[in-house]
């Protein structure tokens, strides 16, 4: 499977925000199953630091990062700027304690991850959380610009994702620790798998139509509320000219329609502060039945980023302060 790119500002992608809604209840269901077995669930320090090939690369890399950021170390043997950082990394994996899991890839025996990754020259260290690949830096850095970085890391893991880690047992035998179990089919996972297949393929009406099946039926279903919210944004965006849209928009600043169709690019340009921002500044310009318009607009947007995202909770306040 191929890394896309996300940079830490974040881009909106359902498989990443799925990722994250089912990694807290994936490690708590993983506490309980220990707790029943009568272990911990912890893992040993041995097993953050862990080499990675391309056969499991999909298994040790993307769906652990559903649990835990994942820091990719690409090296080579031959390397030795590589030599002297790869120490590095290793012993702030386990002093990090869980909080990430270091993969260490071969670049000589998979050169197809380092093709995929686009690498240029190693050392070169990247990270998936929750499905998405971002690079963290390329060639020598010294401990204090690593721990920088792995600080600003853990902290987007946990505040975007919900991802806090591993706990980890220094008594817990090196390879011991086990999958968690697999989440319980719901009722309505038939049909929310469908949408998603639809999301995939382009059909953006027939998943449209699946979320809100599964509404109809549990109207607080939230991974049907943000595929909906997700849809219908790709739905309205689909074969617009962004050219166009952006130019009205700065020659009508008070034309709703238009900064709402501005707002929609910015969203899934990865532009999150700016689509907020401007729906933000036309509820301030607007009134009555214009201003409600644009409120339930950017209610929508904050839908498709998640209530728990910082950005959202910061514009949440910023809406209040123009409403009243």
């Amino acid at each position: 499977m191929q890394p896309r790119n996300m940079s830490m500002s974040g881009v909106v992608d359902l498989a990443a925000v799925k990722a994250a809604q089912e990694a807290k209840a994936k490690a708590e269901q993983a506490r309980a199953q220990a707790a029943r077995e009568g272990g911990t669930g912890a893992i040993s320090p041995a097993d953050l630091v862990i080499d990675v090939d391309e056969a499991g690369f999909e298994r040790d890399v993307l769906q652990r990062s559903a649990e835990v950021p994942v820091v990719i170390d690409f090296w080579a043997e031959w390397c030795q700027p590589c030599k002297q950082l790869s120490p590095v990394l290793e012993r702030l994996a386990v002093e990090y304690n869980g909080r990430f899991l270091l993969a260490k890839i071969d670049v000589d025996a998979n050169q197809m991850l380092m093709q995929q990754f686009g690498i240029q020259g190693i050392p070169a260290v990247f990270a998936v959380v929750a499905g998405q690949a971002l690079p963290l830096f390329q060639g020598a850095a010294g401990e204090a610009q690593i721990r920088q970085t792995l600080d600003q890391l853990v902290q987007v893991a946990e505040q975007r994702f919900g991802l806090t880690g591993l706990a980890v047992d220094p008594d817990a035998e090196p390879g011991g620790a086990q999958a968690a179990p697999e989440r319980p089919a719901g009722p309505y996972d038939g049909l929310l798998e469908a949408a998603v297949q639809a999301l995939d393929s382009g059909d953006l009406g027939g998943a449209i139509q699946a979320y809100k099946n599964v509404l109809n039926e549990d109207p607080g279903n939230e991974e049907a509320k943000l595929g909906l919210a997700q849809a219908e944004l790709l739905q309205r965006v689909q074969g617009v000219d962004p050219q166009r849209v952006r130019k009205e928009a700065a020659e009508k600043p008070a034309d709703v329609q238009a900064q709402i169709a501005a707002a929609d690019l910015d969203l899934v340009g990865g532009h999150v502060e700016d689509a907020f921002g401007r729906l933000i500044e036309t509820v301030q310009r607007t009134v009555g039945d214009d201003r409600d318009t644009v409120r339930m607009r950017l209610l929508e947007l904050f839908e498709v980023v998640g209530p728990e995202d910082p950005r959202v909770i910061a514009a949440r306040r910023a809406l209040a302060r123009a409403l009243f």
